[in-house]
């Protein structure tokens, strides 16, 4: 019986180059997995819930079917974070100080993020008496979340930051879930933080005890007890529609 031949020059030649073009297919899909899926799934979905200040009762507000979670330790006061805006300025939290805010974290690949936008715009607009404004923290890439704000009319402040996001959820005491938006009074303490989509419903109950707690009416830990009993109200009538 004959020994097999050796592979030919031309032979270990061609099989090289299949293999190095098998490498480059692997990396190309790799870079493209991580910028369409590694950001998305880095950020769960996350639950809706009201979030407590830490001087308040301790705790979430978590549908039952829901896993349990460690409380959040959301800070009584609206912390400093600084970033760049979508209009090429850094800007601060507390350069809207004086104001009630509503500082909502969101991402353009965000389905119930898109959702909120025009309902954020509304708010500004109806609630301008009260000098409400709404900043958008965009935990995503600045040039998407550039077009996105031209392309939609986002006529509130956006903050954008893809580390620098992060960094400022982790400052609200939360982990990488979004969206979620923090109800502020004019003293800037947090009165509370909604996880989850937003709808207008709910927004019309925080922002009616946030301006009673401006308007010195109800005490803050009254406001925040009233908020978690009406939004789980809420949900429970949003689950039997």
């Amino acid at each position: 019986m004959s020994e097999p031949r050796a592979p030919s020059s031309r032979q270990a030649s061609i099989g090289l180059l299949a293999l190095a073009g098998v490498l480059l297919a692997s990396a190309a899909v790799g870079f493209i997995a991580y910028r369409l899926l590694l950001r998305p799934a880095s950020v769960r979905a996350a639950v809706t819930a009201v979030v407590k200040p830490a001087s308040g009762v301790p705790g979430t507000d978590v549908p039952r079917e829901a896993p349990p979670t460690p409380p959040a330790k959301v800070p009584e006061q609206l912390p400093e974070i600084r970033l760049p805006g979508v209009d090429g300025a850094v800007h601060g939290l507390r350069d809207w100080k004086d104001r009630p805010l509503v500082v909502n974290f969101w991402a353009t690949w965000c389905d119930p993020c898109r959702r909120e936008v025009p309902l954020l715009k509304a708010l500004r607009r109806e609630h301008a008496a009260d000098r409400l404004e709404i900043v958008g923290i965009a935990v995503d890439y600045p040039d998407e979340v550039r077009k996105y704000a031209q392309a939609h009319g986002i006529d509130y402040p956006v903050l954008v930051g893809d580390q620098g996001g992060l960094e400022a959820v982790n400052a609200f005491g939360m982990e990488t879930v979004l969206p979620f938006s923090v109800f502020v009074d004019r003293q800037g303490r947090i009165v509370t933080l909604k996880i989850g989509e937003l709808h207008r419903d709910e927004a019309e109950l925080i922002l009616d005890r946030v301006r009673a707690v401006d308007a010195g009416t109800l005490a803050l830990p009254v406001a925040r007890e009233q908020i978690s009993e009406g939004i789980g109200r809420l949900r429970t009538a949003h689950a039997s529609e």
